[in-house]
């Protein structure tokens, strides 16, 4: 007889993906599955220097962006995985999501640390982007893997525009979303590896609109 904890149900992983959505969205972030990696720390002696008030604001909400930007992530992974038809894939999927966990983890560490919060929006942005993963993985593996590819092209273009904008003191922010930006450049040249494939103009064009929806609404709530 088939173990049923090594052969989980669709039901089960439904709710699998329900009860990651609530950890990922609300729960504190110890609670996030993730490998365990410890936060980046700027190199030197490690220490920031104090932000005003003003400042403090700005990094925060560019923060949550980020940890907004995770959330979607995650659930991307997590829809994809869902409907995987090759168990690899599935692994290589669950085991990116455990890597995106740090950076959830990372970013809420460094928002409460600028005594703010993560975006209120989160649990609109992980159930959207459950339903777009499992799209793309119902797609097909190939396309599945290539969607993985381009949203990471356009993640590492997101970082770089808020690493232009972050203050030239916040480097513990900066040395975060460095160490994200080299696991998203390793995610996505692993996706292209395994055979992802290019996805239409069109569809690269209404990710760029989905991301861009978020990002403006995220930095303020």
């Amino acid at each position: 007889m088939a173990d049923p904890l090594r052969h989980p149900s669709p039901l089960d992983r439904i709710l699998s993906v329900i009860d990651q959505g609530l950890r990922v969205s609300w729960a504190d972030p110890k609670a996030i599955s993730a490998s365990g990696r410890p936060s980046p720390r700027p190199a030197g002696d490690g220490a920031c220097a104090p932000l005003d008030l003003a400042t403090a604001r700005h990094v925060a909400g560019l923060m949550r962006v980020n940890h907004a930007g995770e959330v979607a992530a995650q659930a991307l992974y997590h829809g994809q995985a869902l409907v995987a038809r090759d168990p690899a894939v599935r692994d290589f999927l669950q085991a990116a999501a455990r890597e995106e966990g740090d950076h959830l983890v990372w970013c809420a560490e460094r928002i409460r640390a600028l005594h703010s919060h993560t975006s209120l929006l989160n649990p609109l942005w992980y159930a959207g982007s459950v339903a777009i993963g499992a799209l793309a993985g119902l797609s097909g593996d190939a396309l599945s893997l290539g969607f993985i590819a381009e949203t990471e092209r356009q993640v590492e273009g997101h970082l770089d525009e808020h690493l232009a904008r972050l203050p030239a003191e916040d480097t513990t922010s900066r040395a975060i979303l460095q160490q994200m930006k080299q696991d998203e450049l390793q995610h996505r040249d692993h996706a292209l590896e395994r055979g992802g494939a290019e996805l239409p103009a069109p569809v690269r064009g209404l990710m760029r609109g989905v991301a861009k929806l978020m990002t403006s609404s995220a930095y303020w709530l």
